[in-house]
């Protein structure tokens, strides 16, 4: 049977033919041993930065609650007990790292193979959460029961520690995956890739293009000197080592007195490289690996952005855009078992209306802050003046909007405390008159 193919060929130019080099490229996946990627991550600052970066960008600003005021405060001083942010913190960078980690929740009971019941939680019920890595929290045969809702989990991990092994149910464990696979018979044991695995090269050229440049530096300026019968006379050990010992004493005598004294049959030059292109030529590959890892260079390079007009921002926002998606996408899902238990734990019940919102990553100055609040503020006033929405709707609307967008954090409980609708003092004074009136007529 003929082997076909619908690429573009063209028997000129042979584009597409065997006489295109490109025909024989394929694409090959030299997978990355724990050795390697512990030595990347310790030795090389690009690798490091690709794996902390967006684990770093996830938590620093971590989470504002929405619950009544005491139950906020109990919630975050639970968090803070527990060290909940520090601990997700390192167990994304391990996920990212490794391609899996686990958080366990510890609850203090003796048997972790059962399954954890969340609502037996009471006050101060969890005790403890512990970080592992998937190479020290090892994960057991995947559960492949489409009606279990651990479908696509492992039925249960494995820790060793204290000379024996433990086996923990995985209603106790709060998964994190690196990389993920597309297929999930690649994930034989429920985990992901490492992030640098794809990266790989892109990281290893920055790194080479670096060192080569490096290393071009010390031949940055050569000196070139002809002397008269140097290749016959070098068959000689005497010759040599006179070449030698003259050149050296030419060299110190250049050191001191910065004159270079020569026979007068021998020729001196100097040959200089030209670095002129060379930053250009670093970037782009220090871009490529920006642009592999998914972490604007202004980020990932920590420097200010070239060229006119050019700020920076908008790269900055959509990475940050790009955060808040893994945040409501990845972090947020995973977090969940951890939350029932650690409400509970920190009131002793399960408010339903309790639940959280992820601090803006963008901080904007004071000043920006207050300009916006003005603008707002305008544009509620004018809306307010058309008339077209009902007092009372327009009311319930803009306090939302402040709720939502965090612009008076606690609103919605002081609402709650004190009513949601504006207080109209002098009606209220009105209607006591008129009542105060009547009932002394009627007397």
């Amino acid at each position: 049977m003929a082997l076909t193919s619908d690429t573009l060929v063209n028997l000129m130019s042979g584009l597409g033919t065997v006489r295109d080099k490109s025909t024989g490229s394929v694409f090959t996946l030299p997978l990355l041993d724990k050795p390697q990627i512990d030595n990347a991550y310790r030795g090389d600052w690009i690798a490091r930065k690709i794996v902390d970066i967006p684990a770093f960008d996830e938590t620093r600003e971590w989470r504002d609650w929405q619950a009544k005021k005491g139950q906020i405060e109990k919630i975050e001083a639970e968090e803070a007990r527990l060290g909940v942010q520090m601990k997700v913190a390192r167990a994304r960078k391990l996920s990212r790292l490794y391609g899996g980690s686990a958080l366990f929740i510890g609850t203090g009971e003796a048997d972790p193979t059962t399954p954890l019941n969340v609502n037996a939680i009471k006050l101060g019920g969890l005790k403890y959460l512990h970080v592992f890595s998937r190479h020290e929290m090892i994960a057991g045969e995947l559960e492949q029961d489409p009606l279990s809702p651990f479908y696509g989990e492992p039925k249960k991990y494995t820790l060793a520690g204290d000379g024996r092994m433990v086996d923990i149910h995985p209603s106790r464990v709060v998964r994190f995956i690196g990389a993920e696979l597309p297929d999930r018979v690649l994930a034989y044991d429920g985990w992901g890739d490492t992030v640098l695995q794809s990266v790989y090269d892109a990281v290893l050229q920055a790194g080479s293009a670096a060192a080569a440049i490096s290393a071009m530096l010390q031949e940055a300026k050569v000196d070139v000197i002809k002397v008269p019968g140097f290749m016959e006379n070098l068959a000689t050990e005497e010759y040599r080592s006179r070449i030698l010992q003259r050149y050296s004493l030419a060299n110190t005598g250049k050191s001191i007195t910065n004159t270079l004294m020569l026979d007068g049959d021998e020729e001196w030059s100097s040959k200089q490289i030209s670095f002129a292109t060379l930053p250009e030529v670093l970037n782009a590959y220090l871009q490529i690996a920006s642009g592999a890892a998914d972490i604007p260079a202004t980020r990932m390079l920590s420097q200010s952005p070239g060229g006119l007009q050019s700020s920076g921002d908008s790269d900055i926002r959509n990475f940050y855009d790009r955060i808040s998606a893994g945040q409501n996408l990845e972090l947020r899902p995973a977090l969940v078992r951890l939350d029932e238990v650690l409400i509970r734990s920190a009131l002793g019940t399960r408010p339903a209306d309790a639940h959280y919102t992820w601090a803006p990553l963008w901080q904007a100055s004071e000043t920006e802050k207050a300009d916006i609040l003005q603008k707002k503020a305008k544009a509620i006033k004018d809306l307010a003046d058309t008339g077209l929405i009902p007092d009372p709707a327009f009311a319930r609307g803009v306090q939302n909007m402040f709720v939502e967008d965090g612009t008076f954090p606690g609103l919605d409980a002081a609402l709650e405390e004190f009513g949601d609708e504006p207080e109209d003092k002098d009606a209220e004074a009105e209607a006591a008159r008129l009542n105060a009136q009547q009932q002394a007529g009627t007397e």
